[in-house]
């Protein structure tokens, strides 16, 4: 009796620190789910567009838009103006697992009346954004020290040559853009961080150009059928293998309504599709976000 009794113990104990580990496992992969994928804290969608955070990031009587995460996926930044108003850019962060309240940011100390449109590199030490005066948009860049985004500085040219906006880059570096003068994509290919010489995309049309990381797909807002009387769309083109794009490819219903869709992203994983559409009362609009499958969709099959 007294071995069955022990034998019990035994097990008991055995048990326990079973649990103890997969409760320990449990909360540790708990916390990484928290910190790397938890997009805000918003429950991912599937393959119907849904509003992101509504009330916190897109908040009725504002423009918002154009929508980056840093690698990490804990820092979001989004672009927002009253109407009427300057753009600005809005920030948050992921502190102990929970986001902090968006507050805009000011990149240039006051040098500039608007900032907007922010992107992170890849090695998450530099962010680009547009700023400007009224009608004169260029693009800017500030290194990150510590916390907090220093040294606000405008790129040299040629990219600053006309004007520019929409900053976006790709995972080797290149860094894309819109030149608003010619209604273009173009992009700066990387040179050990620095941008001598500007080339055409060579898409057909569409603007807010974004690109993938690995620059095999690049995603446009466009006029339905580029017909000048309707709203803007999400297209996509796709490069082929002898460098050329595909023509833009709109993408299906899930995405586009009969409102307009403007600045599409992606999330640095990859996963996630995020836009603005001018539904909200006034003309004004609010961020969406869908499973990147979308792009998948419509891919022609000998690509």
């Amino acid at each position: 009796m007294k071995s069955y009794h022990l034998m019990f113990l035994m097990f008991a104990v055995f048990l326990n620190a079973c649990n103890s580990k997969a409760n320990k496992d449990q909360s540790k992969n708990s916390n990484l789910l928290t910190t790397t994928v938890s997009y805000f804290g918003q429950k991912p969608p599937g393959m119907t567009a849904e509003v992101f955070a509504p009330g916190v990031v897109s908040v009725n009587g504002r423009y918002e838009y154009a929508v980056s995460f840093s690698p990490q996926l804990d820092e979001i930044y989004f672009s927002g103006n009253k109407k009427g108003g300057h753009s600005r850019a809005y920030s948050s962060k992921l502190n102990d697992g929970k986001w902090t309240q968006p507050q805009l940011i000011n990149f240039t100390n006051g040098k500039k009346s608007s900032e907007f449109q922010t992107c992170i590199n890849p090695e998450g030490n530099k962010i680009y954004y547009a700023a400007d005066e009224p009608g004169n948009a260029k693009i800017w860049q500030s290194n990150r020290v510590g916390d907090s985004w220093k040294e606000a500085k405008a790129l040299e040219l040629p990219i600053n040559d006309d004007i520019v906006f929409y900053p976006n880059m790709a995972k080797n570096g290149d860094l894309f853009y819109t030149n608003l003068s010619k209604r273009k994509v173009y992009y700066a290919p990387n040179k050990d961080g620095k941008y001598p010489e500007v080339k055409e995309v060579g898409i057909e049309y569409g603007l807010h150009g974004f690109t993938s990381p690995g620059q095999d797909f690049i995603l446009v807002d466009a006029r339905k059928e580029n017909d000048k009387t309707k709203d803007r769309d999400i297209h996509v083109c796709f490069k082929k293998e002898d460098g050329t794009w595909t023509s833009p490819i709109k993408l299906g219903p899930a995405v586009n309504s009969d409102f307009t869709e403007t600045c599409p992203s992606l999330t640095p994983d990859g996963k996630y599709l995020f836009f603005s559409r001018y539904n909200e009362e006034g003309g004004l609009s609010n961020i969406y976000w869908i499973s990147a499958e979308v792009i998948n969709q419509v891919r022609p099959v000998d690509l």
